[in-house]
């Protein structure tokens, strides 16, 4: 019987070298690049994404950079239903899908599914938001206890995402979160899935990440927010992500220029961190110690790779 084709997964969090892993992998083995970062998925806004440069994406294919207006927002699932079929477009060409980015729940519904409920309603959660901070920090916990007692038991009560997100989903449903969980979800199927992880030291890691916030605002971020906010205005989505929330409170004058760069940061390095609490739940990892633009590290990932049967 003939294998199913294999799939690579570079993750790990922002700074650790994920594009140059996965440029590397892809010229050795024939590879195209998928993304999986949803501000990177945003047309116009390049310098506080990190996207690969113009000399990075003619060394490999790339997939799904670009492809989103800016004032309209691409959910897990809906990244799911357009990664799919480039997943098996690349495989049918008998080239080697890579896919790479930080978002942990997209890339958790590309390969686990998610299962079938609502969509987001941004008014809904804003709503509970406000709610929330008028009503204090257990509000949310103790209205998802009367709505779904279950569960309200396996969410913490300070997880403010995942309570706005269950109870949406029981006011929009009008049926308890727990009881959709179990119709469980549509996981990728057709190919064997090579998970390696980066996981650099910590200090390091973090310097990477200040100086990569810095070198955003050197080379012309709030210059590039002033000129899209002039363009959308503040309803497109990525001003409200790392690095453009920081220029847009500087060119507010909430602000000035040090503590904006310093809170960009700040919040790229908490990023990381959440990073690295979701990816190590991610199954099957292969760890690598180290960064991704390493030539050791390259070379231990082309290891894991070769060992792998292609076909």
């Amino acid at each position: 019987m003939a294998r199913e084709p294999l799939l690579v997964v570079v993750l790990g969090p922002t700074a650790s070298g994920k594009t140059a892993l996965s440029l590397a992998l892809a010229e050795r083995f024939g590879g195209e690049i998928v993304n999986c970062d949803s501000v990177a998925m945003y047309r116009e806004f390049e310098i506080g994404t990190a996207k690969p440069s113009a000399a990075e994406r003619v060394r490999a294919p790339q997939h799904l950079l670009d492809i989103i207006d800016p004032l309209a927002y691409i959910t897990a699932g809906e990244y799911a239903r357009r990664a799919r079929p480039v997943l098996r477009e690349i495989a049918k060409r008998k080239k080697l899908p890579i896919v790479v980015g930080g978002t942990g729940l997209y890339l958790r519904a590309l390969l686990e599914g998610l299962f079938p409920g609502p969509e987001r309603s941004e008014e809904l959660r804003e709503r509970m938001r406000q709610r929330a901070r008028q009503k204090g920090s257990g509000y949310l916990h103790r209205l998802l206890r009367r709505l779904d007692p279950p569960a309200a038991a396996r969410v913490h009560a300070n997880d403010a995402p995942k309570l706005i997100r269950a109870i949406e989903v029981c006011i929009a449903s009008r049926q308890r979160i727990t009881e959709m969980w179990k119709h469980g979800r549509d996981s990728l199927t057709g190919f064997r899935i090579l998970r390696l992880g980066l996981n650099p030291d910590r200090d390091q890691l973090y310097r990477r990440i200040n100086a990569r916030a810095q070198r955003m605002f050197e080379s012309g971020l709030v210059e590039e927010t002033q000129r899209l906010l002039e363009k959308y205005g503040e309803a497109a989505r990525p001003f409200y992500s790392l690095g453009y929330k920081q220029a847009v409170q500087l060119l507010r004058r909430e602000i000035d220029r040090d503590a904006a760069v310093a809170a960009a940061q700040q919040a790229h390095r908490n990023y990381a961190k959440r990073q690295m609490t979701w990816f190590r739940r991610e199954p099957e990892v292969r760890w690598l110690a180290g960064f991704g633009d390493d030539p050791e590290i390259q070379q231990e990932a082309m290891a894991c790779l070769a060992a792998e049967p292609r076909a």
